[in-house]
């Protein structure tokens, strides 16, 4: 006590005039409430460590404080040692040292004790699956044994959370071994699942592949490498790449899809050079009134149809772009040809290949009229492409159902074919209403009049 007094008076230089009244006071006898022993008995155990350092320079005499300024905060140090029963509260020596002069004294309310829990150690499996499923950070890392994280996969899966178990997965792809990850997903169906989703989907198509064939699944890895030619630019290259896949294993019927694809974009490739030639150099006829608006190469087979329709018509069947030749290189159903071909030939309003289209011989030599898809469609095909009337006649006429008939009849305006089945049927009564359709002074109404006189 006896060194502390003397240090305090030796700091008369650097403290106020303000406080000298106050250093006179302080009392260094007992334990008043002010005293050093009293703080020191209150304070921390950090603050007594401060304490005591701050005692330990003080005992090394006036010297040392020669260049100390002007305390700048409310406190000064004489303060801190005078007596404290004017105040109501007593600030410990850390307190004063920290106190910037203004004191927050609204209380901090206690934060849930979840939120110190450090997510990426304290969770378990279920746990934070359930965080994941609510959209909350979760670190995966935690997980080193392979027990762990197959239980992690399994919480996953119950859940039924698509985004959580492809996060999972992503996360076992990265930290386990193919042959590991392959085994342990094979019984795991839905995971299973999920993982060649994700490979299809982001393109990691070498990991798919042997995923495929420890699975044991030809034919889906020959379909995953057939499917490779969508990113073949370049006609010839993708053409032997389907060569080339006519060897996998596909089933019966998948291998002679892959068969028509190879030998259609064989086709279309002489196709498209002959068809080239022929309209840079102008020499065809149909090419310059109809210029073509796009490749053949690559289209389906139906367009492939169409287009050699459309411009290869009359060829003959020996030629590779012969529209019969396509239908029985290709066996495309009659139905099939039939639209095609129609749609093709009305739109160049060819309407005597129409006509040939429909007409059949029998072994008597005599001919009529048969559509394999019914003649209401034709009539429907015909319209679209603007048919003109007199065309459109001839095959309403030959669609059997009689209401069917007379709505088309009257739908395209077909004026003979309505009069002469509202004959037919004998019906006055509607063949009166319908003289209110027609044109007055026409050859429709004098007909009708005729046909009422009778």
């Amino acid at each position: 006590l006896k060194e502390s007094k003397r240090a305090v008076n030796s700091l008369r230089d650097i403290v106020d005039d303000d406080d000298d009244d106050d250093l006179e006071r302080v009392s260094w006898s007992g334990e008043p409430v002010g005293s050093i022993s009293w703080s020191i008995k209150e304070t921390a155990s950090s603050s007594a460590s401060s304490l005591e350092s701050r005692d330990s320079s003080l005992q090394k005499g006036s010297s040392s404080y020669a260049a100390f300024p002007k305390q700048v905060s409310s406190y000064s140090l004489s303060s801190l040692f005078k007596g404290r029963n004017r105040l109501p509260s007593f600030q410990s020596l850390s307190d004063a040292l920290s106190d910037t002069g203004v004191k927050n004294y609204a209380p901090e309310l206690r934060r849930p004790k979840a939120e110190y829990k450090d997510y990426s150690s304290d969770w378990s499996p279920k746990d934070t699956v359930r965080r994941m499923q609510r959209g909350k950070v979760c670190s995966l890392e935690r997980f080193r044994s392979l027990q762990d994280k197959l239980v992690l996969l399994d919480e996953a899966v119950a859940g039924h959370d698509g985004n959580v178990i492809t996060a999972v997965l992503i996360f076992l792809k990265r930290t386990l071994r193919r042959e590991i990850l392959f085994r342990e997903l094979e019984v795991r169906q839905v995971a299973l699942c999920h993982l060649i989703h994700f490979l299809k989907e982001s393109g990691e198509q070498k990991l798919l592949l042997d995923l495929l064939r420890f699975l044991d699944r030809t034919e889906e890895v020959a379909l995953s490498q057939y499917r490779e030619h969508l990113n073949i630019q370049d006609v010839e290259k993708r053409r032997e790449f389907l060569k080339g896949c006519i060897g996998l294993p596909f089933s019966a019927e998948d291998t002679s899809h892959i068969q028509d694809h190879y030998t259609l974009l064989e086709r279309q490739i002489i196709i498209e050079a002959n068809d080239r030639h022929l309209e840079t150099a102008g020499q065809s006829e149909i090419f310059r009134k109809y210029p073509r608006k796009a490749s053949i190469l690559n289209m389906p087979l139906v367009t492939t149809l169409f287009y050699s329709c459309f411009y290869h018509y009359t060829e003959p069947e020996g030629t590779f772009s012969s529209p019969t030749n396509l239908k029985k290189t290709f066996k495309i159903p009659d139905k099939q040809y039939v639209l095609t071909a129609l749609a093709a030939r009305a739109k160049l309003r060819a309407w005597d290949d129409v006509d040939a289209l429909f007409t059949t011989k029998n072994w008597l030599g005599y001919t009529k009229k048969k559509a394999p898809i019914g003649f209401h469609r034709v009539v429907e095909i015909l319209q679209r492409n603007n048919a003109p009337v007199q065309v459109l006649q001839a095959y309403v006429r030959l669609v059997e159902d009689v209401e069917t008939r007379l709505n088309l009849a009257t739908k395209y305006k077909c004026h003979d074919v309505v009069i002469e089945t509202y004959r037919d049927l004998k019906d006055r009564i509607q063949l009166t209403a319908y003289k209110c359709k027609v044109e007055r002074g026409s050859a429709d109404e004098e007909k009708i009049n005729s046909i009422l006189n009778n």
